[in-house]
């Protein structure tokens, strides 16, 4: 497992010493854990930002965010986003689930 090394302010350094106590895990893995957690939450808002200004679409944003369609949706749906698809893309998608 590679390692890398960071800077963190001394407020940090001892949020991040009572997380791990909180939860009976070592810094490392709360580190490793924060990490995930925060990169995930980054491509969330970062395809949630580029399917709000239309720049992508329902499909693009689902793989900019690293989550498959149904879950692109639930994310759509709790952030209260408009739904970016065309009358044409909408009907397309109904045939297609026709055929299913």
């Amino acid at each position: 497992m590679p390692s890398i090394s960071a800077r963190v302010s001394d407020e940090d350094a001892e949020e991040l010493e009572s997380v791990a106590e909180l939860i009976g895990d070592d810094k490392s893995t709360v580190v490793r854990r924060a990490l995930r957690k925060g990169l995930s939450d980054i491509r969330i808002q970062f395809a949630v930002d580029r399917y709000q200004t239309g720049d992508v679409s329902v499909n693009q944003a689902a793989q900019i965010a690293g989550v498959n369609l149904a879950e692109w949706l639930q994310i759509a749906r709790e952030r209260n986003l408009t739904s970016q698809l065309s009358p044409e893309d909408l009907d397309a998608d109904a045939s297609t689930a026709r055929e299913l």
